[in-house]
């Protein structure tokens, strides 16, 4: 099927579809193999050692495709600095910056002027306003279905991307609850021009640094198998449920603060899961959508998949 948005003209992308950013998973294999596949893969900076990796990582995707992709910036980890990351991007003049998790403006600050463009994820109206106002090329509107780190109004995606697309004049791309062909058509009938999908990526044959385990757990999963951790901190985040996620809801009730938390919401006790299998000493983030995931196909699969459920959908619409 052809799709022609603003989303593919402005990345050059062949299906208007963005792969999330994915602490410690979105690395060089998975974001060539969407990059190959017509979508716009991303390797995530803040889950890199330091800037060496980084420029590692970046040079090895360009060994691996010559399509366009993209480096996340999650910058809303505590105190952690990422100027120097974005030093190395901009000099290896990567075609896409995606920031997420905290204020842009250091970023697109940085970024203006070298062609690189820029993609803003947010979960309000506002959030959505005021990154067009600091010049972002387009925003990922995030809504309470996702996984990982969510808006703090529990505003779902299918009422949020309308609310967006009606509030800025630069492309609209929807995330949260977007696994298939028909959230990606869902999306572009409430006006987004392309989707943000990060769950579903995990479970595919190309994300080879989540481990077994934690695929499995994604196919097991029904809609209802996550919750959302971290709202004591105003930083909500949905999560597979597990013991370890109970135990951090029950900490909550108390307001411990980041301090009382940190242990129990670090890296490390997400890698214990994600990287080593471990459930019962960690967190693994995933959406509403693992509801829908039930098999772990490789990315070009997954697009082809993708594209027959768009194609059969519009000619049920011409009908």
């Amino acid at each position: 099927m052809h799709f022609n948005t603003r989303v593919t003209e402005l990345l050059n992308i062949t299906y208007p579809i963005i792969q999330g950013g994915l602490a410690y998973l979105a690395y060089s294999e998975l974001a060539s193999a969407v990059s190959n596949a017509g979508g716009l893969g991303q390797i995530t900076a803040m889950s890199m050692d330091g800037p060496d990796q980084l420029e590692t990582e970046i040079k090895q995707v360009r060994q691996l495709t010559d399509r366009p992709f993209g480096v996340n910036f999650a910058i809303g980890q505590h105190g952690r600095k990422f100027d120097h990351m974005v030093e190395i991007a901009v000099k290896e003049k990567v075609p896409v910056i995606s920031v997420t998790g905290g204020n842009p403006k250091p970023v697109l600050d940085s970024v203006r002027g070298t062609g690189i463009k820029t993609l803003v994820l947010v979960a309000a109206r506002r959030q959505a306003e005021k990154a067009e106002e600091l010049g972002a090329d387009a925003v990922m509107v995030v809504g309470q279905e996702g996984g990982g780190h969510i808006g703090r109004d529990d505003v779902g995606t299918f009422v949020l991307t309308p609310q967006v697309v009606d509030a800025v004049d630069i492309p609209v791309i929807a995330s949260g609850g977007v696994g298939d062909g028909r959230g990606l058509m869902a999306a572009l009938a409430l006006g987004a021009e392309g989707v943000e999908m990060g769950t579903r990526f995990i479970a595919t044959k190309e994300c080879v640094h989540a481990h077994q385990t934690y695929k499995q757990a994604l196919l097991d999963a029904d809609e209802k198998a996550t919750t959302v951790i971290k709202r004591s901190l105003q930083a909500p985040a949905r999560a597979l449920t597990n013991n370890w996620t109970e135990q951090i809801i029950a900490l909550e009730k108390d307001a411990p603060g980041y301090e009382g938390l940190k242990t129990y919401i670090s890296g490390s006790a997400n890698k214990k899961y994600i990287y080593d299998g471990h459930p019962e000493a960690g967190f693994g983030w995933a959406g509403q959508i693992t509801g829908r995931i039930n098999d772990v196909p490789s990315v070009s699969e997954l697009f082809a998949r993708i594209d027959q459920e768009a194609s059969d959908i519009t000619k049920k619409w011409q009908q």
